[in-house]
Protein backbone atom coordinates (compact mmCIF):
# COMPACT_ATOMS: atom_id res chain seq x y z
CA UNK A 1 0.00 0.00 0.00
CA UNK A 2 0.82 3.45 -1.05
CA UNK A 3 0.31 6.56 0.85
CA UNK A 4 0.32 10.01 -0.76
CA UNK A 5 0.12 13.77 0.66
CA UNK A 6 0.45 16.42 -1.46
CA UNK A 7 1.20 20.26 -0.81
CA UNK A 8 2.20 23.40 -2.16
CA UNK A 9 -1.04 24.98 -3.93
CA UNK A 10 -2.27 28.02 -3.33
CA UNK A 11 -3.12 31.42 -5.45
CA UNK A 12 -1.19 32.89 -7.91
CA UNK A 13 -1.17 35.54 -10.13
CA UNK A 14 -0.99 34.53 -14.21
CA UNK A 15 2.91 34.20 -14.87
CA UNK A 16 3.68 33.12 -11.54
CA UNK A 17 5.24 30.05 -10.25
CA UNK A 18 4.04 27.14 -8.00
CA UNK A 19 5.75 23.83 -6.80
CA UNK A 20 3.80 21.15 -5.98
CA UNK A 21 5.49 18.14 -3.80
CA UNK A 22 3.82 14.80 -3.40
CA UNK A 23 5.70 12.82 -0.14
CA UNK A 24 5.04 8.94 -0.63
CA UNK A 25 4.98 6.14 2.10
CA UNK A 26 6.80 2.69 1.27
CA UNK A 27 9.85 1.24 0.39
CA UNK A 28 9.57 0.73 -3.14
CA UNK A 29 8.90 4.82 -3.92
CA UNK A 30 12.01 4.31 -6.69
CA UNK A 31 10.67 1.93 -8.63
CA UNK A 32 7.33 3.31 -9.09
CA UNK A 33 6.02 5.45 -11.70
CA UNK A 34 4.30 8.93 -10.34
CA UNK A 35 2.07 11.14 -11.86
CA UNK A 36 0.13 14.70 -11.41
CA UNK A 37 -3.42 14.97 -12.40
CA UNK A 38 -5.56 17.91 -12.45
CA UNK A 39 -9.34 18.44 -12.22
CA UNK A 40 -11.07 21.63 -13.00
CA UNK A 41 -14.79 21.99 -11.52
CA UNK A 42 -17.20 20.58 -14.59
CA UNK A 43 -14.25 19.01 -16.14
CA UNK A 44 -12.97 15.29 -16.35
CA UNK A 45 -9.77 14.67 -14.36
CA UNK A 46 -6.53 14.91 -16.64
CA UNK A 47 -2.86 13.93 -16.66
CA UNK A 48 -0.27 16.51 -16.15
CA UNK A 49 3.11 14.59 -15.86
CA UNK A 50 4.47 10.99 -15.51
CA UNK A 51 7.81 10.75 -14.14
CA UNK A 52 9.32 6.81 -14.80
CA UNK A 53 11.57 4.85 -12.23
CA UNK A 54 14.40 5.57 -15.08
CA UNK A 55 13.06 9.23 -14.62
CA UNK A 56 11.66 9.29 -18.38
CA UNK A 57 8.71 12.02 -18.33
CA UNK A 58 5.68 12.63 -20.38
CA UNK A 59 3.55 15.75 -20.31
CA UNK A 60 0.20 17.10 -21.21
CA UNK A 61 0.73 19.14 -24.39
CA UNK A 62 -0.63 22.28 -23.18
CA UNK A 63 1.69 22.46 -20.03
CA UNK A 64 4.87 21.31 -21.88
CA UNK A 65 7.65 23.75 -21.79
CA UNK A 66 6.16 25.39 -18.42
CA UNK A 67 6.17 22.56 -15.88
CA UNK A 68 8.56 20.22 -15.04
CA UNK A 69 8.34 17.28 -12.86
CA UNK A 70 11.10 15.46 -10.77
CA UNK A 71 11.64 13.11 -7.89
CA UNK A 72 13.75 12.52 -4.94
CA UNK A 73 14.10 9.01 -4.32
CA UNK A 74 16.06 9.42 -1.29
CA UNK A 75 13.04 11.82 0.13
CA UNK A 76 10.18 9.19 -1.24
CA UNK A 77 8.99 12.88 -2.89
CA UNK A 78 7.42 13.86 -6.65
CA UNK A 79 7.81 17.27 -7.67
CA UNK A 80 5.68 19.67 -10.27
CA UNK A 81 7.60 22.59 -10.62
CA UNK A 82 4.50 24.95 -12.52
CA UNK A 83 6.04 27.88 -14.66
CA UNK A 84 4.17 30.92 -16.48
CA UNK A 85 0.77 30.03 -14.98
CA UNK A 86 -2.43 30.36 -16.43
CA UNK A 87 -5.64 30.95 -15.44
CA UNK A 88 -6.46 27.11 -17.19
CA UNK A 89 -4.41 25.95 -15.26
CA UNK A 90 -6.00 26.34 -12.19
CA UNK A 91 -7.36 23.01 -10.45
CA UNK A 92 -7.18 20.53 -7.98
CA UNK A 93 -3.90 18.85 -8.46
CA UNK A 94 -3.67 15.03 -7.85
CA UNK A 95 -0.73 12.72 -7.15
CA UNK A 96 -0.94 9.32 -8.04
CA UNK A 97 0.79 6.11 -8.86
CA UNK A 98 0.13 2.26 -9.40
CA UNK A 99 1.19 -0.69 -7.48
CA UNK A 100 0.18 -4.21 -8.33
CA UNK A 101 -2.44 -3.00 -10.69
CA UNK A 102 -3.93 -0.67 -7.90
CA UNK A 103 -3.76 2.99 -8.37
CA UNK A 104 -3.22 5.53 -5.29
CA UNK A 105 -4.30 8.80 -4.90
CA UNK A 106 -3.41 11.53 -2.82
CA UNK A 107 -6.08 14.34 -1.02
CA UNK A 108 -5.28 17.02 -3.93
CA UNK A 109 -3.79 20.69 -3.26
CA UNK A 110 -5.98 23.55 -5.10
CA UNK A 111 -3.50 25.35 -7.58
CA UNK A 112 -5.67 28.63 -8.49
CA UNK A 113 -4.64 30.99 -11.26
CA UNK A 114 -6.06 34.58 -10.90
CA UNK A 115 -5.38 38.36 -11.06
Amino acid sequence: QVQLVESGGGLVQPGGSLRLSCAASGSIFRLLTMAWYRQAPGEQREMVATIRSDTNTNYLPSVLGRFTISRDNAKKTVYLQMNSLKPEDTALYYCKTTLYNTDYWGQGTQVTVSS
